[in-house]
């Protein structure tokens, strides 16, 4: 399927939130995640659909000054 994450069109396998993350080797990284410009808590990832066409950004925070 056709996804954007972090603004860069995707084609992926995923068809979770989780998934997705385990698919872009995200899946052991403490990073924030939105789909369609909304927040998604790492406990509902697993549940969290992802459908052709949708927008998933995934922050990894930065450390340092």
């Amino acid at each position: 399927m056709q996804i954007r994450v972090n603004g860069k069109a995707l084609e992926v396998a995923a068809t979770t939130l989780a998934a997705l993350l385990n698919e872009l080797d995200y899946e052991d990284a403490m990073v924030a995640t939105a789909l369609n410009q909304n927040f998604i808590r790492k406990a509902d990832r697993m549940t969290t659909p992802l459908k052709d066409g949708d927008a998933v950004e995934v922050l990894v925070p930065k450390q340092g000054g």
